[in-house]
């Protein structure tokens, strides 16, 4: 194992402020030996091959932490194939190549669990990649991480990098999306189950500064806007009510979830401690432990606080019956996650309700 990083070293983000990307800063920016390098999106495309290797020639970054990417929820996965699997390709190549031209030492990639095939025997080990078929609804997407680790295996043999691939579970936390059409699905259960919380309270003031602050996607952003009346209307269709809250699929399916704070703490860790020889091809990131969709529900509900009824729409997809990762390689390099679920949940919630009662300028605690 390569040893523990003493010199400062300059530490290109890239995707500062997704969910993942803005863990990382929080997590660097508390150590000594790193200086990071961020750049806005508005500022370096990175999915312009020119630009990218321009950047990477004048700042000459030792190490990257490869976090950018179009990521979202079911939905959006199965609604923007073209969008996800084009950006995807087109980031993971241009800097996986920047890197390699500018001489950066060690680059850890991001990837996701949707990688693995769709009916993986569980827990999915990372010797199941590309044994069997992927699932449909987000394909593009996987292909491209795919892609990506795989352009990190082959310049690590041909060129002799040092370029790390690791596979994060389903993630949550600070700076999640919280729009329904292209969340994923725990930030939509706590932002469905909070409104109808203050459907129920008859809190229209909170819910109108919610949809204010956040858009519900769908293109009903506009009407939502339009008074009391119209914002009712738009929850029901998108299945938010005082009584009841609707959610996707059956709620049969399993789903595991790791707080982004802890993966951030893993890349850290690897990126310190570990060469791709250490890990081979990739490395899971994950608790190891999964949890239904219908119990999800339930226990944001409960940290919520709504009592209503949890009903299903089974005309729409569940997605893969199960995605639980083997961490047992993760495990064996010395870390594990240490954020529970309902522990990371009850913080975020409170994250969230803290905004909305900001927004809505509500008064005393939620």
């Amino acid at each position: 194992m390569a040893g523990q990083t003493k010199n400062k070293a300059l530490t290109y983000v890239a995707g500062h402020t997704g969910l993942v990307g803005s863990a990382l800063c929080r997590r660097l920016a508390a150590e000594d030996g790193r200086e990071l390098l961020t750049v806005p999106s508005s500022e370096l495309d990175l999915r312009r091959q020119a630009d990218t290797e321009k950047f990477f020639a004048e700042r000459r970054p030792e190490q990257v932490f490869l976090a950018a990417a179009r990521v979202g929820g079911i939905l959006a996965n199965d609604t923007y194939k073209a969008e996800f699997i084009y950006d995807n390709l087109a980031i993971a190549m241009n800097v996986v190549h920047a890197a390699y031209k500018s001489g950066v030492k060690k680059l850890l990639n991001l990837g996701s669990s949707c990688i693995y095939p769709k009916l993986a025997p569980q827990p999915m080990r990372e010797e199941a990649l590309l044994t069997s078929a992927l699932e449909p609804t987000n394909e593009p997407y996987a292909i491209a991480k795919i892609a990506a680790l795989k352009l990190c295996r082959y310049y690590n043999e041909q060129y002799g990098t040092n370029y790390i691939s690791v596979m994060p579970t389903n993630l949550y936390g600070p700076g999640d999306n919280f729009n329904l059409e292209t969340a994923h699905v725990l930030p939509a259960m706590m932002r469905k189950f909070h409104l109808a919380k203050l459907l129920a309270e008859g809190d229209m003031k909170a819910v109108a500064a919610d949809l204010k602050r956040t858009p519900v996607g769908f293109g009903l952003d506009k009407e939502a806007a339009s008074g009391e009346a119209a914002a009712r209307g738009v929850l029901a269709r998108l299945g938010v009510t005082g009584k009841s809250v609707k959610l996707w699929g059956t709620g049969s399916a399993y789903r595991e979830f790791l707080h982004s704070d802890d993966l951030a703490d893993a890349c850290a860790y690897l990126m310190d401690r570990c060469d791709y020889r250490d890990i081979g091809e990739v490395v899971n990131i994950g608790t190891g432990r999964d949890i239904q969709l219908k119990d999800l529900a339930a226990l944001i509900r409960g940290i919520v606080g709504f009592s209503g009824a949890i009903d299903y729409d089974r005309t729409r997809p569940d997605g893969t019956p199960k995605k639980l990762l083997d961490v047992s390689r993760m495990a064996s390099l010395g870390w594990k996650a240490r954020i529970t679920l309902e522990r990371g949940i009850g913080l975020e919630y409170g994250r969230y309700a803290m905004k909305a009662a900001s927004a809505s300028g509500a008064k005393g605690n939620i």
